[in-house]
């Protein structure tokens, strides 16, 4: 193959120095970071593909999925536990079982602890942000007009955005835009807040002040949004949901006895326990959403 870099050829003005300098130019350049930060970035990981599975498929698939691995796991445990015991070969599974069920029942009382603590997490968030919407609309009132009533009429229009996002249930795409209409409109405001202060107002400490706590409590709800349960952790409960089952059906099959509707009934409790943790874990498209109640009300007051 020809080559046709100048540190190849002396004769076209390139000694031996030359292309050692360009050889060492070469090796040395530095890397383009944006390319590197992009292929890093478009690698997906198993912790982000399980926390996508996660957020954006239902509670209800979920547990119905495991629901049915779990029955998976249970029949192939019976039918090897039952091999085993027509072998003759000695139970020696009991002592296991025991303890995968009770490592079972801590796993999900310690998900559901968790998933429980950031849904009280969230319905505070609320409350606090509409404290903080109804401070602002009181230190509003008491600017002059013209910017009184611009500066009011943004706040009710930005308390009516908030609850629309909670009422739709949106994808990525469209909450990511629904964000950034929210940071338009606390610009906005902030525009209508410096009018106010060039104007002359008198509540000038008070203005600003619940103008930065409106804003630092949609920084603090959207964090509390954003607060799941760790993927790991999830991936943990269903390991041992599995486990469990096939240790209690290879118990089951060693001693050749077949308990049905006892293994169905507990299958449906942990899948509905499953269920209710994974449903509390998505705010935006569970069923068991966070209570608006604080919100409703700072409207209907405004709208008076």
């Amino acid at each position: 193959m020809d080559c046709t870099h100048r540190a190849c050829h002396p004769e076209a003005g390139g000694g031996p120095t030359d292309r050692f300098d360009a050889f060492s130019a070469w090796c040395s350049r530095e890397p383009d970071d944006a390319n590197v930060r992009g292929r890093l970035s478009m690698s997906p990981t198993p912790a982000k593909a399980m926390n996508t599975f996660l957020t954006t498929v239902d509670a209800w698939v979920t547990a119905l999925l495991l629901a049915t691995a779990m029955l998976g796991a249970w029949g192939l445990g019976w039918w090897r536990g039952h091999r085993l015991g027509q072998d003759g070969r000695k139970e020696t599974t009991s002592k296991l079982n025991d303890a995968s069920m009770a490592l079972l029942g801590l796993l999900l009382a310690f998900t559901f602890s968790m998933s429980l603590s950031r849904h009280e997490q969230r319905r505070q968030m609320v409350v606090a942000d509409s404290n903080a919407i109804g401070d602002f609309y009181t230190a509003a009132s008491f600017t002059n007009q013209p910017v009184r009533g611009q500066l009011q009429n943004a706040i009710r229009q930005y308390v009516d955005h908030r609850l629309d996002i909670v009422k739709q249930r949106l994808d990525e795409a469209a909450m990511e835009k629904k964000l950034i209409e929210t940071e338009e409109m606390q610009g906005r405001m902030q525009d209508l807040v410096g009018k106010a202060v060039d104007g002359g107002t008198s509540v000038v400490v008070p203005l600003v002040n619940t103008l930065n706590g409106l804003t630092s409590a949609h920084t603090a709800r959207l964090s509390a949004s954003h607060d799941r349960l760790p993927p790991s952790i999830v991936l943990l409960l269903f390991l041992a949901t599995i486990v469990s089952m096939a240790l209690a059906g290879s118990q089951e099959g060693r001693s050749g006895e077949l308990h049905l509707g006892a293994t169905l009934g507990f299958v449906i409790l942990v899948s509905m326990a499953v269920w209710v943790t994974l449903d509390l874990n998505q705010p935006q498209r569970g069923l068991i959403m966070v209570s608006q109640e604080s919100m409703e009300r700072l409207r209907s007051s405004l709208n008076r």
